[in-house]
């Protein structure tokens, strides 16, 4: 079952609902309280309640693809972001996108990070695909644009006497804003994915009794460690460096190249693409088959609110971002690439 926020009940006079909650505080006074005013950093001045942020829990449903945002039960804002489109393509047939971001909470203004590096992602993803491009290209491509939006933000970074940092001030590439990207795209009978740090996509099919699978691999310590045959998987992630994360968008990382993965699947199935926040309860593609309902594909909404209860439930240790991203044409033969 998820978790759910406490919140007031409605009570609705006789002859119908109306139009506001009568309990509901007036603007600028405290949900906690309901007396106190609620001051510029969001705190109430009479019990001090933090008051809630639009970004602390997030929907959208858009066609065939869906996501959810939550802020979690620990951290004080949501640092996550999440973009998700559908769009067609020249001839006529549908493509359908999703794009989720994890802001590094080491950096400055992550939220701002995650929030631009997904909205310039997928609107970078289709209009390409608008034009024709072809998939991969067009998330390679993607990757870099959401790269530079990110850069841009240490650029707009307020400086002593409040002067904008310039492109070859230290300051730009000092704790400059950052995050981590995976996206999906669904198109012509296949899946591209492409990624830059720790957040995954997973592929769950509707027949459960076929293979699931992990689509992307970390940029981490850990996946470096196994790699490079010095741990195995178990010794790599219990070790406290594990999630000390190897690749970034932001101005201060290292040269930026995008992993792209393309994948047609056999069989329908959804695609789950999400931030550590949900895989840290659902780390491999088996555990996370196991906790998708089996109607994901019909109800993806549905799905990414289950999934991110599972991850409240687990203790909401982090930010939790989940899309899902149903692949419904069923083709022959398998690649990857």
């Amino acid at each position: 079952m998820s978790a759910e926020r406490d919140r007031p009940e409605r009570h609705d006079p006789p002859g119908g609902r109306p139009d506001r909650e009568p309990h509901a505080p007036r603007p600028g006074v405290c949900v906690a309280c309901r007396v106190g005013r609620v001051n510029r950093d969001g705190h109430c001045e009479h019990c001090g309640h933090a008051q809630p942020r639009p970004r602390d829990h997030m929907e959208q449903e858009l066609g065939p693809v869906a996501a959810v945002s939550d802020r979690g039960l620990r951290h004080h804002r949501n640092e996550d972001a999440f973009a998700v489109a559908a769009t067609p393509l020249p001839g006529g047939e549908p493509a359908t996108v999703a794009v989720v971001c994890d802001g590094v909470s080491s950096a400055s203004r992550p939220d701002e990070a995650s929030a631009a590096a997904s909205e310039t992602a997928r609107a970078s993803l289709t209009a390409a695909l608008a034009q024709g491009a072809d998939p991969r290209r067009a998330m390679h491509d993607a990757i870099l644009t959401a790269g530079e939006a990110v850069a841009a933000l240490a650029g707009r970074e307020e400086g002593e006497g409040g002067a904008a940092a310039s492109d070859h001030d230290p300051r730009r590439h000092r704790n400059a804003p950052a995050c981590t990207l995976v996206a999906s795209v669904a198109a012509r009978g296949l899946l591209v994915v492409g990624w830059v740090g720790d957040s995954r996509a997973y592929w769950v099919p509707d027949d459960r009794a076929a293979r699931p699978a992990r689509l992307t691999e970390d940029d981490s310590w850990a996946a470096q460690m196994v790699a490079a045959g010095l741990m195995n998987e178990a010794q790599a992630y219990a070790d406290p460096r594990a999630h000390a994360i190897t690749g970034w968008l932001g101005a201060d990382a290292y040269e930026l190249e995008p992993h792209t993965a393309t994948f047609q699947p056999d069989r329908p199935g959804v695609v789950v693409v999400c931030t550590d926040g949900l895989w840290n309860y659902a780390e491999s593609a088996g555990d996370m088959a196991r906790i998708v309902p089996p109607d994901a594909a019909e109800r993806p909404l549905h799905c990414a609110r289950v999934l991110v209860g599972h991850a409240l439930d687990g203790g909401g240790h982090d930010n939790v971002t989940v899309a899902v991203l149903p692949f419904a044409v069923a083709t022959r033969g398998a690649r990857s690439a």
